[in-house]
């Protein structure tokens, strides 16, 4: 007999959807985490008393219906969360050197006030946010799509797609307005799926766009809250989750089209045995270090080899003592944006150096303390502020060890300090003179906490050859071994949580409802 059920391996939200929904199902399943802190990319981690939470800023459908509201609930972890709302008079705030609009939560009130702003747009506005509803009742058509009959229907049933979803956003958009800043507002959440407009399909721009329609929220107690409800819900279940236990690699039996994913072995030796094993972490991680590319066929080696990974980034950790009230600052974000051009954000992070002075193009910003006030500690606000790098720059420390760097490292960590405090001075200016704390993540950082291939945020880049039919599977070749999370088939809390579900259904072979049927156990908190 088996150890387990099933193995999950690494505590991304995709991978604790699934280890909480096979366990509901009478499953036993074991959850390993290489790292100290559970949840990837929603874990929280404190420095010096400030809880941080680098991976979630908001996240929408919470709503009554709202697709993250049905999984959460229906996993039935409910009724241990609860989640505060950003300011619904504008829950995102896109920063121009000389003006900031507001965007509202409600899919109407957003378009009117964008008319408000633009007048003489009005006809190209409507038009255009016609055409991204008609595209997001598509993407809900393409979901239930099974087979190719149900494929052809779209042709009819949801043109819109089937004929813009693929189109660069930008494209699209030029289509209907002209005014520079109008088109940067329509562009600017792009940091949401970490694409340059002028690449990102259009359809997945617009499932971004409409998952914050209805607002957004911010997790009480930050994001580390999120995997301690699924942990709870786990051990409840009698699963069971290790940390610091780094898996080496997949054990595999049989040759050929035979291969069967049959346990783990622990990087100090030690061998598990399953029935079913589920990677969580990303697509080289799983098939390069856990399977190796010697037990892939040629042509998902191939396909593996050809991946492009998603952006990377800065990440700057910050506690202040500034008059947060004086300024003005609320629970929204800001999408700071010092060159109008919304591709002028992202073309740093195709540069191979980082050798420019001053403040970059863009960059994100969010008061933390603002959206959860219980946060504050000693009276400081925190903030967090992110820009969008490659690992390119940063490549000739791969090899180095966190916590012992070289000292150029350090330096380079420095001056893109500056940077980063120059480029949201303009939201908050005098913040380099009120510094507690400051502390500055890089791609390198990516790396050793979250195990991410080349510090990439996102899993697999959301180019238009690696989304839909594009996406790697949630089944693999390999029998007994699934894959979930950003590298397959979308990314982002409620994306990742979806591929959990999605690996749950196949690897219990029964429906979503039957996997989500334990909202009985009780319902989210909004406030």
């Amino acid at each position: 007999m088996a150890d387990w059920d099933v193995i999950v391996i690494g505590s991304g939200i995709g991978g604790l959807s699934a280890a909480v929904a096979l366990s509901n199902l009478g499953k036993r399943v074991l959850v390993l985490e290489q790292h100290y802190l559970p949840g990837g990319w929603t874990h929280s981690f404190s420095l010096e008393g400030h809880k941080f939470s680098p991976g979630v800023h908001y996240i929408g459908q919470l709503n009554e219906g709202g697709r993250t509201r049905e999984i959460f609930e229906g996993l039935g972890i409910g009724a241990d969360l609860e989640f505060l709302e950003l300011n619904p008079d504008g829950y995102d705030h896109i920063v121009f050197e000389d003006e900031t609009f507001d965007i509202p939560s409600g899919l109407q009130e957003y378009v009117d006030r964008l008319i408000a702003r633009f007048p003489q747009e009005r006809t190209g506005i409507e038009r255009y946010f016609a055409l991204m509803q008609q595209v997001d009742r598509g993407l809900s058509m393409a979901a239930d799509a099974t087979g190719i009959l149900d494929k052809l229907k779209l042709l009819f049933t949801a043109p819109a797609i089937v004929f813009n979803g693929l189109k660069p956003a930008s494209q699209v958009i030029d289509r209907f307005v002209t005014d520079i800043k109008l088109k940067a507002i329509l562009e600017s959440r792009a940091g949401d799926h970490g694409m340059m407009p002028s690449r990102v399909p259009f359809a997945l721009h617009v499932a971004i766009e409409a998952h914050y329609w209805n607002g957004g929220w911010y997790p009480k107690g930050g994001a580390g809250s999120i995997p301690k409800a699924f942990i709870s819900r786990l051990k409840h279940n009698g699963g069971e989750i290790r940390m610091r236990t780094k898996v080496d690699h997949i054990l595999l039996e049989g040759h050929g089209t035979s291969r069967r994913a049959v346990g783990v072995q622990l990087e100090n030796g030690d061998q598990i045995s399953a029935h079913t094993i589920l990677s969580n972490a990303d697509a080289w991680i799983t098939y390069h270090s856990l399977v190796g590319a010697q037990h892939l066929s040629a042509k998902l080696s191939s396909r593996v080899s050809k991946l492009e990974p998603s952006v990377s980034a800065l990440s700057l950790f910050l506690a202040t003592d500034l008059n947060i009230d004086a300024l003005g600052l609320d629970s929204g974000n800001y999408w700071i944006l010092n060159d109008p051009s919304v591709d002028a954000t992202y073309e740093v992070s195709h540069q191979d150096e980082l050798a420019d002075d001053g403040p970059f193009p863009g960059g994100f910003l969010t008061v933390t303390t603002r959206k959860d006030p219980s946060k504050m500690n000693a009276g400081l606000h925190t903030m967090e502020a992110f820009v969008f790098v490659s690992f390119a720059a940063f490549e000739r420390w791969q090899n180095s060890s966190a916590g012992d760097r070289p000292e150029d490292y350090a330096a380079f960590k420095a001056k893109l300090t500056q940077r980063m405090l120059a480029t949201i001075s303009r939201v908050v200016p005098g913040i380099e003179n009120h510094l507690k704390l400051c502390e500055l993540g890089t791609p390198l950082t990516n790396v050793h906490y979250c195990n991410g291939y080349r510090g990439n945020i996102y899993g697999t880049a959301k180019s238009k050859s690696q989304i839909g039919s594009g996406a790697l599977p949630v089944r693999t070749e390999i029998s007994g071994l699934f894959h979930c999370g950003q590298s397959t088939a979308a990314h982002g809390v409620l994306g990742a949580m979806a591929t959990g579900v999605m690996a749950a259904e196949q690897i219990a072979g029964c429906s979503r409802d039957k996997v989500l049927a334990f909202a009985a156990a009780g319902k989210i908190t909004l406030s």
